[in-house]
């Protein structure tokens, strides 16, 4: 059985698809605490709680039971997402000068610690920016890998009902097969209860919002938008959309909230866990916008569970 540590691991859905596909999770690495309960009731895994700049890889070696043999890496992304209006403009100052933006580079000293046969470093596509893509490989190749791939991957190819475009670095080169259906909105959420009525579904519950809110939210029309904000430069993006059913679902972001596509509401947490393909067995903690930024933040189990199938065939042909 091969064994993974998780850095980064945020309430689980990168870790989730190689337990699906039989991998041994020896650890989870994550500041948040409620992150860290999450992930740890959900995948039945320790998690160290701690800023991974205070963590030596020797603290690492002595927590986990066993070497890792796949070290996979989900860094904060808002140094360098376009959403984020207040990134750095030097490209590479969202790497070196960021505080959080550094958070990259301690991953990819641990990885260099204990050199795992496979990584794999997930983040946004403006990861490949102007000079940053040659950074990270230099940085990668200085602790001991030669060879560096960016593989670009959609989510909505491997059976996530919503569209998410990632990068996901590794030493190897990822050679997925999509799946050829795409499922909408309306087949996500498909079967689930009425969230007014008592059900035994974790997270089926509607958040409430207040009388004129929902008044505006009344009028929106299907792939209409409630918010407009500011992203990076002179970027406008859309937040409170209301769902095409019949449609794929947009890109699910921490901030992400959706309108129902039927009702003037919401959507509940479950609803939007179903939009990353999260199973209704699993449980988000805390409060309602930790629950959303979780899942927001969160790699789609789908794409993981492809991703480890990738690398169990990877691995066993190494």
């Amino acid at each position: 059985m091969y064994k993974v540590l998780d850095l980064f691991c945020g309430a689980g859905g990168f870790s989730l698809g190689f337990v699906m596909e039989g991998f041994k999770v020896l650890l989870g690495i994550d500041v948040d605490w409620t992150v860290a309960e999450t992930y740890s009731e959900n995948l039945k895994v320790d998690v160290l709680c701690e800023d991974i700049r205070d963590i030596h890889s020797i603290d690492i070696k002595e927590v986990m039971s066993d070497d890792a043999d796949v070290v996979i890496a989900s860094p904060p992304c808002e140094p360098f997402t376009g959403a984020n209006p207040r990134r750095e403009v030097n490209v590479l100052d969202r790497l070196y000068g960021d505080e959080v933006g550094r958070l990259f580079l301690h991953a990819i000293r641990i990885i260099g610690d204990l050199k795992p046969r496979l990584f794999i470093i997930e983040n946004v596509p403006s990861i490949l920016e102007g000079t940053l893509k040659e950074a990270i490989e230099h940085e990668l190749r200085a602790v001991g890998y030669s060879k560096i791939y960016f593989n670009v991957l959609y989510a909505e190819n491997h059976g996530t009902p919503s569209h998410r475009k990632r990068v996901f670095i590794s030493n190897y080169r990822f050679r997925l097969k999509p799946i050829r259906k795409v499922i909408v909105v309306e087949e996500a959420l498909a079967g689930l209860p009425n969230p007014e009525e008592v059900c035994d579904i974790p997270n089926h519950v509607i958040k409430p919002l207040p009388p004129r809110k929902l008044k505006k939210i009344a009028r929106l029309k299907w792939g209409e938008e409630l918010v407009l904000y500011k992203g990076a430069g002179r970027k406008v993006l859309p937040n409170w959309i209301r769902l095409h059913p019949y449609k794929l679902a947009p890109t699910v972001l921490g901030s992400s909230r959706f309108i129902h596509p039927y009702e003037n509401r919401l959507l509940t947490v479950r609803e939007q866990a179903r939009l990353m393909g999260f199973p209704d067995n699993f449980v988000f903690k805390g409060g309602f916008d930790a629950q959303y930024n979780m899942i927001g933040e969160a790699v789609p189990p789908p794409i993981s569970r492809a991703i480890a199938r990738e690398t169990l065939r990877l691995l066993r042909g190494s």
